[in-house]
This record gives C-alpha cells, sequence and structure tokens, in this order.
C-alpha cells in the first residue's frame, strides 16, 4: 500500500520539492498550502502525469482555526496518515528593539504552535495505527543565535525542545520524529518570505549601520540548491525508522554547531561581531 505523506507550506521551496520528489517516489502526497493564488502550482509544474496524480492540494494557513478545523476533519476521512512533514514557516527579521511584540507573536503562530496544532491533528491517526513519521524543519537558527533574527531563532530553538520532548513522549507507540536543520538554502524565506519590521530602515535608527553590515554578511552566504534539502527528506519519509533525532544538512552547519560546542563563547562572540561590523562597538 502505498504510504501517505502531508508536507506543510508546499507552494514553494523545500516543501514543494519534496512534494515533487515524494510523490516520484510513488507515495500519495497531500500537498498543504496556505496560499489560495498558488493552489494551481504543481499543475503548472509540468510533472509527468503519474507524479501528478500522486499530489492532491488541500489548503491550510496553520495560523487560522478555521483551516485548522478543515484539516483536522480531511485528516479523519483518511485511512492512515505515514508520514508529516512540518515545513510551513516564515522569517522575521530586524534586531530586538526595534521588532514589535506583535512581530514576534506572528513568528511563534506559524513557526511553533501551527506545528503544534496540525500534529495535533495527525497524531490520533499515527497512534492507532502504531506506525509513522513526524519530520519538523527546523534550521541551523534552531541551534546557533544570530543577531537581526531573534525572533526566527527563538522560535526554531523553540521548535527543537519541543521536538525533543515529542520524540521521547510517542517512541512507544512507534512513532518516529525528527529534525531536518538546513543551512543556507536559496528559499524565498531570505527573499519575499523575509519580514522586516520598517523600523529596520530607519537611517537614524542607533543599529542603521549594524544592520547595513548584517544583510552584506547574509547576502555573502552560498545558498545551496533546496532540492538537496528535499532529497533528504524523501529519503527519511521511505525508510521504515529513523534513528536519529537531528538530520543537519548544509555546507559548515556541522562544523559551525561543532564550533559553538567546543569554543568558548567570548572567541565564538568576537568572531561574529568582526564578521559583521568588523568591531565590537557602533
Amino acid at each position: 500500500m502505498k504510504p501517505t505523506v502531508i508536507v506543510t507550506g508546499a507552494s514553494s521551496g523545500f516543501g514543494y520539492y519534496t512534494a515533487i520528489k515524494c510523490a516520484q517516489k510513488n507515495m500519495n502526497v497531500i500537498a498543504a498550502i496556505r496560499n489560495p493564488n498558488k493552489m494551481n502550482v504543481f499543475k503548472q509544474a509540468g510533472l509527468k502525469e503519474q507524479t501528478a496524480e500522486n499530489i492532491a492540494v488541500w489548503p491550510l494557513d496553520v495560523t487560522k482555526e478555521e483551516s485548522l478545523s478543515f484539516f483536522r476533519e480531511q485528516v479523519n476521512q483518511l485511512n492512515r496518515v505515514d508520514v508529516l512533514v512540518n515545513n510551513a514557516g516564515y522569517a522575521v527579521g530586524g534586531f530586538f528593539e526595534q521588532v514589535p511584540i506583535k512581530d514576534y507573536r506572528r513568528q511563534f503562530e506559524t513557526n511553533v504552535f501551527g506545528v503544534i496544532q496540525v500534529t495535533q491533528a495527525v497524531l490520533p491517526k499515527m497512534r492507532e495505527q502504531r506506525q509513522g513519521k513526524i519530520i519538523n524543519v527546523s534550521s541551523v537558527s534552531g541551534l546557533i543565535g544570530f543577531p537581526g533574527l531573534s525572533a526566527y531563532v527563538s522560535s526554531k530553538h523553540a521548535l527543537e525542545g519541543l521536538t525533543e520532548s515529542l520524540r521521547f513522549e510517542v517512541k512507544p507507540f512507534g512513532i518516529d520524529v525528527a529534525l531536518v536543520e538546513p543551512g543556507s538554502y536559496e528559499t524565498n524565506i531570505w527573499s519575499s518570505g523575509l519580514e522586516l519590521p520598517q523600523a529596520v530602515y530607519d537611517p537614524h535608527s542607533p543599529y542603521h549601520e549594524y544592520t547595513k553590515g548584517l544583510w552584506k554578511a547574509l547576502n555573502r552566504e552560498v545558498h545551496e540548491d533546496p532540492g538537496k534539502v528535499a532529497e533528504l527528506m524523501t529519503t527519511l519519509a521511505g525508510r521504515d525508522e529513523l534513528k536519529r533525532l537531528r538530520y543537519p544538512i548544509g555546507p559548515g552547519v556541522r562544523v559551525n554547531v561543532w564550533l559553538k560546542r567546543l569554543l568558548p563563547w567570548s572567541i565564538l562572540e568576537r568572531t561574529v561581531l568582526k564578521k559583521i561590523i568588523g568591531t565590537k562597538e557602533l
């Protein structure tokens, strides 16, 4: 029997490519998409007929109760759910002092509470069938802090802790939970997906020079092909068991995490600040 895979945030980036690759592996894919203008994204992709037939598109805004309620009803009508890929997310940029609390709340509504509610909708089905895999898309930002991204970083740190606890809770029911932790990849989360409060652009802001250095540093990053992350998630979806909790991926990710654990904080701090602004003081 073909496995059923649910992928949230499937209109672009990791979610889009994961949905296609899973469909190509002859899995039944439910591609959950928030934007109503992108419901035809797979029909417009020129996919082979067999691949296209394996993809069903559902509307889902993980921050709206009405949408989540519809999603729960649809999940309850499924015979089974084998894999859930919690990919829906976005990034708020800006320095802590300048980011309004409402933007922090919106960040957590999607990246944390959205994951919670979607997962709670799927867990009863997986528990009853005594089998399932939940793949939460985190980030290297869930392991390492970075200036100018405190809202995004804190939401991904929260997702990391949530996933650790959830894995302990559901493992006895035959359900595996894992984190995929990408580094810098070419997705719209760092272009149209990166939201910046208006205060970030204020030339009179005490963070103005810092901001310019930060964006230069981000633009110097080498953005890899998101298809590589999708390939990893498709491979994990097809495995009988996810033996590891964390799957970091991307150039330098493992090294950077290792350095954070190994180096004194003072050295790490000087290195990051020098890379961005060339000095400790503004």
